[in-house]
């Protein structure tokens, strides 16, 4: 479905529930079909842990995750420590063509039984759980941090726990400390020096607790552009976070802060407002968080200024290639964009194009990136639900603040 939102204002004053974090939602369902003994709570409305939830509870031996890149990679890990289960994990044409093979010879290195069913490090792949005795492997540092996190979460699992060593500059640490920050909380002991990560057995007597997922600072990114493109005194209160996160996109806080955005914590809320600082050129390494790139790379282009973003050469193989995604898309909308590898640099735009049709990609991500576009001018969303995959009410909360969408 495509829908149009029209040149549009917010409220200058709203309020915002957030479902919980996809990252920290995935995280702790996999630790919960490992250890039964934990509830959890705010867990995450999106297509990706909907998915991971009915895959973990699922006794087919084919499993199929569609586009849910971060349930692929954690339940290649989970079915390989499943021991006498045997399963196909598959996914839409688009994961068959993401790679796995990092995290398949890492697996099978510690002794797991896996195999390529199609095309050589892809899925789908053939896995038969076993005991997994070996505990030390290495990985290249900079791989996507959900080969790592996968890994680190069957960890505790394993007879003899796990000694990972990370060769090279290490990319995304905040999700590999998200991921051993929640290791800590349901009491597997473990540590991160240097390049080496040791996760020791689970004891014998994990406590019972509840365990509260906060809510998802990427799907908060969307407002703090919002923000950045309002008039001067908007506020956007957000429910719910916390001051100390885990959630690597947190770094919103400081990278706002550019565009005039400031923000309050009070009560487990985030109060975002905007103010009349000037806005300049922006440069920034978005390593720990490339997940908000797209978002920074319009709220620069929206505000008319140079933008100039590196470490995003993982990008490349998310739901679509999305640097390319960007340049084609901004390119439409008036603007100016060259990436490399693993940039993206964007001239100062004067003009915004009305009525341009954006793209998607089947990549939520770019779906909710470009909709505060819609502060400037009038814009097309095509495939827009597929915003169901983290966020599933967004639209209906833009609605609630003051965006006229037609649908």
């Amino acid at each position: 479905m495509h829908i149009t939102l029209q040149k549009s204002e917010i409220a200058k004053q709203s309020a915002i529930q957030i479902t919980g974090s996809k990252s920290e939602s995935n995280r702790l369902l996999l630790l919960k079909a490992l250890y039964p003994q934990f509830n959890l709570e705010n867990i995450s409305n999106s297509d990706d842990s909907n998915l991971m939830t009915k895959a973990l509870s699922s006794s087919s031996e084919v499993v199929d995750i569609h586009h849910a890149g971060t349930a692929m990679r954690f339940l290649t890990a989970f079915f390989a420590v499943q021991e006498g289960r045997e399963v196909t994990l598959t996914g839409s044409q688009r994961m068959k063509e993401r790679p796995i093979q990092i995290l398949v010879e890492a697996l099978q290195e510690l002794g797991a039984d896996i195999e390529y069913v199609e095309n050589a490090g892809y899925p789908p792949i053939k896995i038969k759980g076993k005991k997994l005795a070996k505990n030390k492997v290495s990985l290249q540092a900079n791989v996507s941090s959900q080969y790592i996190s996968a890994l680190l979460l069957i960890a505790s699992r394993l007879e003899n726990g796990l000694e990972l060593t990370l060769e090279g500059k290490i990319t995304s640490v905040p999700y590999i400390n998200m991921t051993l920050s929640l290791l800590t909380e349901i009491g597997v002991e473990n540590s991160f020096e240097g390049n080496t990560i040791v996760v020791k057995p689970a004891p014998k007597d994990l406590e019972q607790k509840t365990l509260v997922v906060e809510s998802d600072w990427s799907s908060a990114s969307y407002y703090f552009s919002l923000a950045a493109l309002s008039a001067v005194g908007t506020e956007i209160t957000l429910s719910s976070y916390k001051e100390n996160s885990l959630q690597g996109d947190s770094a919103l806080v400081e990278i706002y802060k550019h565009f005039g955005v400031e923000t309050a914590f009070k009560n487990n809320s985030v109060t975002l407002t905007k103010t009349d600082k000037e806005v300049l050129a922006f440069s920034y390494d978005l390593t720990n968080a490339p997940d908000i790139a797209q978002t920074i790379a319009v709220t620069c282009f929206a505000l008319g200024i140079k933008c100039d973003l590196t470490g995003l050469h993982t990008l490349k193989i998310k739901e679509t290639d999305r640097l390319v995604a960007l340049k084609t898309e901004i390119e439409k909308l008036g603007g100016v964009v060259e990436i490399t590898n693993e940039s993206l640099h964007l001239a100062e735009a004067t003009t915004i194009n009305s009525g341009v049709a954006i793209a998607t990609y089947h990549d939520h991500r770019m779906a909710m990136a470009f909709a505060p576009i819609a502060l400037k001018t009038s814009v097309i969303i095509e495939d827009a639900m597929v915003v169901s995959k983290s966020y599933p009410t967004f639209w209906d909360d833009l609605e609630s603040i003051g965006f006229k969408i037609t649908k």
